[in-house]
């Protein structure tokens, strides 16, 4: 191989910037190619599936509320994440760094690799779940190793081919979504009054029911949130403040308000939860193509950023500095392995505990942002992701992710009563927040950055030198 080819192949895989800021000549994608990716994630059909799911089983009117719940908090979230990662040119596992430590940022990034990998496997039985409905002969085994290994070679070439891979299959995936529902409106409704008044027996609207769908929310919630931050950091400095909203807020919309409730609304209509089945009952074979086409689109997005997660922990704790593509077939593998176990079998249970653990990364980071560093002003608002720079680990971040994190799967677990069982993330969240500003207070900021621990030091050393020199003045004048 030239010098020449080696190179070239060095900046694509720098292109990345797994393990670095983005440095500003880089920062070159505009607002509708960034927005434009992140739609790959707002068009999974999974949202379909927890539409059905919720209405289903708590209700119709409990599902519309928690959707347009998760919208408000979601898109806030995803807003500001997005506006910090454009600003600073990192993602969230970098921007982790200063405020957990360089180990301590090391479990978010666990945290963050483990939850994409999962909503890999979880999106991925979806299409297998299509593919076996029409054709039955094949065996489901295969279909996994088939559909959960395509995703890796089209990760291959990093954010630029995400962004070819979703432009040109965005107009694809409008015109079966327009087919799908026209031919669901064709189809006689299982349930005989309108969709939104759907209420299984022995449900109420609001109470307990509502919390339950809520709680569904979090899972993914806290995911959609931070995701933003992969993509947001490569966006164009004069795009900042419209860019932050397209890819904050504005995917929030579609995925919980136009693919949730259409999920609602084909769950009741067809009293079948699982879109991957009700999709090809609809349309046939284009309903394959329709739900390969979403969950593709969808999956090359949680690998990619798997891979980053992956990468940031391995260097940090490990010192093991592999090329992100490493990290694609290792996460591709993983979510193939999670597909065999079954683990479409606990979608409940793990979106309310991922949830738990999201939402108070995601609360911690915008806390630390927005009142430690802008409003108190304990420490330059700028971040620092250079281990070299940085402590092991920083309280005001793994403390707080810690206990929320802990005292929040026992309230889930319902060992704190029903109330806060249901609102387990949201205690969570909040309970993270506080942490995240009474440490900061206590510990000054001391362990953001050594530089400003020696800044500290000097200054209070500086300090005290001045309170002498004037006591000195003083017994000298008297």
């Amino acid at each position: 191989m030239s010098v020449n080819q080696t190179t070239g192949l060095q900046e694509k895989e720098k292109d990345d910037y797994s393990f670095e800021q983005v440095p500003e000549s880089k920062r070159n994608m505009g607002w509708f190619s960034v927005t434009n990716i992140t739609f790959g994630i707002a068009t999974a059909i999974f949202y379909f599936q927890t539409g059905s799911v919720m209405a289903l089983q708590f209700g119709a009117k409990n599902a519309i509320i928690s959707a347009i719940y998760a919208i408000i908090i979601a898109g806030l979230l995803g807003t500001v994440i997005a506006y910090l990662s454009a600003k600073s040119g990192m993602n969230v596992n970098l921007m982790s760094r200063q405020g957990f430590g360089y180990i301590g940022a090391s479990l978010t990034s666990l945290i963050y690799a483990s939850n994409f990998i999962m909503y890999c496997a979880f999106e991925g039985m979806i299409l297998v779940a299509a593919v076996h409905a029409y054709f039955p002969a094949i065996p489901l085994w295969l279909l996994i190793i088939v559909f959960g290994s395509i995703v890796i070679p089209l990760n291959w070439f990093g954010i630029k081919q995400l962004d070819k891979l979703q432009k040109w299959s965005l107009p694809i995936f409008g015109i079966f979504l327009i087919l799908t529902i026209i031919f669901a409106y064709n189809t006689p409704s299982k349930f005989d009054g309108n969709f939104w008044t759907y209420l299984p027996e022995g449900v109420q609207t609001g109470g307990t029911a509502l919390l339950l769908c809520i709680g569904m929310q979090h899972g993914i919630m806290g995911l959609t949130a931070l995701i933003a931050s992969d993509y947001a950091r490569f966006l164009k400095p004069k795009d900042i403040k419209l860019g932050s909203i397209m890819i904050g807020f504005v995917p929030q919309i579609f995925c919980f308000g136009v693919m949730g409730l259409l999920g609602i609304w084909f769950g009741v209509r067809l009293a079948e939860s699982n879109p991957g089945v009700y999709i090809v009952t609809l349309i046939g074979l284009g309903g394959v193509v329709f739900t390969m086409l979403t969950q593709i689109r969808i999956n090359v997005t949680n690998i990619y950023s798997a891979s980053l997660s992956l990468s940031s922990f391995f260097e940090n704790v490990f010192h093991f500095k592999p090329s992100r593509r490493f990290w694609v077939v290792v996460s591709g593998v993983l979510s193939i392995a999670l597909m065999l176990g079954g683990i479409l079998d606990y979608l409940g249970s793990a979106m309310t505990f991922q949830g738990v653990l999201l939402m108070a990364w995601a609360a911690i980071l915008v806390t630390d942002a927005l009142v430690v560093k802008k409003l108190l002003k304990i420490v330059p608002i700028e971040y620092e992701a250079r281990q070299e720079k940085l402590y092991k680990w920083n309280p005001v971040g793994v403390v707080p992710l810690i206990v929320s994190s802990v005292l929040g799967t026992i309230a889930a677990l319902g060992y704190m009563g029903t109330f806060l069982q249901n609102t387990a993330t949201f205690f969570a969240a909040i309970l993270a927040s506080i942490l995240t500003v009474i440490i900061a207070i206590y510990t000054k900021g001391k362990y953001y950055s050594k530089s400003e621990s020696k800044n500290m030091i000097q200054r209070q050393t500086k300090t005290k030198k001045n309170n002498t020199s004037i006591k000195e003045r003083t017994v000298e004048q008297v």
